[in-house]
């Protein structure tokens, strides 16, 4: 293999990705640069077979040396785009991916499948829709970038507007107040529903107030959950007076947040979290099937409020650290 040879090969190599019009001026050019620079070598009284794999070397890859010629990216989105595509593919993946996961689970159990089936269903439209999400966006952002579609201009200008606002430092009273707030309407609308009930009695034409509840709750199911509570509302006044999210603090939330799910949660698999007369009394036509709707939407409330409570907890706490 010859000198030539090699220089034949390389620029051959280097002309493939070039434009018919622009190929014979930038073949000859490139020729004579390495022509040039071997007799440098040469010179110098380098062999003429270690000068020309030298040279060739140092232009390195054709392909990325003729992208160079014609000044064409090498990278899907560059750097104009790239923070528009990633800030707006992160809105897409919180906003849908939760949507599409609740609405799957929510149909797969309506239709009576079991744990596992409505797991992999999740998961496998999760992926799915994901993959479909970062596919889409970005060719979107590529074909406007590749077809100077954009005029060449950011899709967002920054100002000084958008300089986000510093972070409350520590736990605020408000904090506290809120989380002592939301216990106390709780327990007061717990109260109110098995004492008084939400529903007159001149719709149940009885004497009895209906409740939403299942009746059987009252005492221990009840007085347990009001234990909780109390230990909810302690712990958001000790979180107060330290005046931060602590690892321990975190733990013994996610404990809280896991002893009230759960229990609500096995509750309701079983059928004796609500009221099995409720809604058999206020609709005596589709009672069944909109007590089955409401457990399963309920279900998915008391899980997601323990999701994000845990969530939102371990951040804080996170932060707090740092």
């Amino acid at each position: 293999m010859t000198a030539t040879t090699l220089t034949e090969r390389y620029v051959a190599a280097a002309m493939r990705t070039v434009p018919e019009k622009q190929r014979a001026d930038l073949r000859a050019e490139l020729r004579a640069s390495i022509e040039d620079q071997v007799d440098a070598r040469v010179g110098d009284g380098e062999p003429q077979g270690a000068a020309e794999i030298a040279v060739l070397t140092e232009l390195g890859d054709p392909d990325k040396l003729a992208a160079g010629y014609t000044d064409r990216s090498l990278y899907l989105i560059g750097p104009r785009h790239y923070l528009d595509w990633w800030r707006l593919l992160k809105l897409l993946l919180a906003i849908v991916l939760p949507v599409a996961a609740v609405g799957v689970a929510l149909g797969q159990i309506l239709s009576g499948a079991g744990v596992g089936e409505v797991i992999g269903s999740v998961i496998a439209t999760l992926i799915s829709v994901a993959v479909n999400l970062a596919f889409w966006t970005t060719l979107v952002f590529v074909i406007v970038e590749r077809t100077g579609a954009d005029s060449g201009k950011e899709f967002t200008v920054w100002t000084v507007d958008q300089l986000p606002e510093p972070g409350p430092r520590g736990v605020g009273f408000g904090d506290m107040l809120a989380t002592l707030v939301f216990l106390a309407i709780a327990a007061g609308a717990i109260i109110w529903d098995l004492t008084i009930g939400f529903v007159p009695p001149s719709v149940t034409a009885t004497d009895a107030p209906l409740s939403f509840l299942n009746p059987g709750l009252w005492p221990w199911w009840i007085a347990g959950l009001f234990v909780l509570m109390g230990l909810e509302a302690a712990l958001a006044v000790v979180v107060y007076l330290v005046g931060r999210w602590t690892p321990p603090f975190a733990i013994v939330n996610a404990v809280l947040a896991l002893a009230v799910a759960i229990p609500a949660l096995v509750l309701l698999a079983q059928g004796q979290l609500l009221n099995p007369d409720y809604f058999p009394t206020l609709v005596p036509d589709d009672g069944a099937t909109v007590t089955a709707i409401v457990s399963v939407v309920t279900g998915f409330i008391f899980a997601g409020v323990a999701l994000w409570d845990i969530v939102d907890v371990t951040i804080k706490t996170v932060r707090a650290r740092r």
